[in-house]
């Protein structure tokens, strides 16, 4: 059970950020998952909201990318809300179960290499904190500095995601993957 109550209903905002919770609904169709805690500090929820449309919503990065670094920041920071909202927009996205399987077990073996260069970025950048010289490059020729920096960005979100799900136990919805680990 989450440790904080969820903000699902605009009345538990104070009036003087309805606005803040109309955002969140008009581009989420709810609050719900981490946005029903970031609402109890509701700036904070309207940065999120900013960011997050973009990089969910607007952003040109690939939906695949997207989702292959969403699942292993989820993975990586064993958040339960994330990772459930990712594995399945992964499946969406046709995403092989072998490549959830190897982001569930924390491994980049038998994952096509365009794949495991996703994985692999994102787990250094959390646990090493950079990237070499040679990841970059290939990544740069790969995507160009624009998508480059969505694709940090959006690992940076998806982290920042992890933090306000994981303190305050928020658990995956009904019908969504559960991390067992």
């Amino acid at each position: 059970m989450a440790r904080l109550k969820s903000i699902t209903q605009k009345d538990q905002v104070p009036a003087e950020y309805h606005n803040v919770y109309d955002a969140v609904t008009k581009s989420r169709g709810g609050v719900h998952g981490p946005f029903s805690m970031a609402m109890h500090c509701p700036p904070i929820a309207a940065h999120l909201e900013g960011l997050g449309g973009y990089v969910r919503f607007q952003g040109k990065l690939d939906h695949r990318v997207r989702v292959l670094a969403a699942m292993t920041v989820a993975r990586e920071f064993d958040c339960l809300y994330v990772w459930g909202a990712q594995t399945g927009s992964a499946r969406k996205q046709n995403v092989p179960e072998s490549t959830i399987t190897a982001i569930r077990e924390k491994h980049s073996r038998g994952l096509p290499p365009e794949d495991a260069q996703i994985v692999d970025f994102t787990r250094d950048l959390i646990h090493k904190h950079r990237a070499s010289d040679e990841v970059m490059a290939a990544l740069l020729k790969r995507f160009g500095e624009f998508q480059l920096v969505e694709l940090t960005v959006t690992i940076g979100y998806y982290t920042l995601l992890t933090m306000t799900a994981n303190p305050t136990e928020l658990e995956p919805s009904a019908g969504m993957e559960v991390l067992k680990f």
